[in-house]
């Protein structure tokens, strides 16, 4: 079964998302910010679907991180910022995708269904 690391700061959000993936067939692990995100990143991953803008530590930051660890892991971000989005493309690792907010739960499952696919 795939494995999701999910770091959402947004309690509903995380809880919401946790369920559909679930719901989809993958693992997923939720992580309330991107400190607790790091301290699990020497487990093994299929995806990283985090937040960009938390307190803290930001999705950006865990997305090096990970890649550093994990040079072939699929990242995705979710943000509600897009002046962020536009700029997060410098920072984060290459092939990550982003996905504005409001996005739908279903939108967010399809293309994290079409991330794992394309492996």
């Amino acid at each position: 079964m795939p494995r999701i690391l999910l770091a959402e700061d947004d309690d509903s959000l995380r809880n919401f998302l946790t369920r559909a993936l679930e719901r989809a067939g993958f693992e997923v692990t939720a992580c309330p910010d991107g400190e607790a995100a790091a301290a699990v990143l020497d487990e093994q991953w299929d995806l990283l679907l985090t937040d960009i803008v938390m307190p803290g530590m930001d999705g950006i930051e865990v997305a090096r991180l990970a890649a550093a660890k994990h040079p072939h892991l699929r990242i995705m971000f979710i943000t509600g910022f897009a002046a962020v989005a536009l700029a997060a493309g410098d920072r984060a690792p290459a092939g990550a995708k982003v996905l504005s907010k409001p996005v739908h739960l279903r939108e967010i499952v399809t293309e994290v269904e079409r991330m794992m696919a394309a492996a």
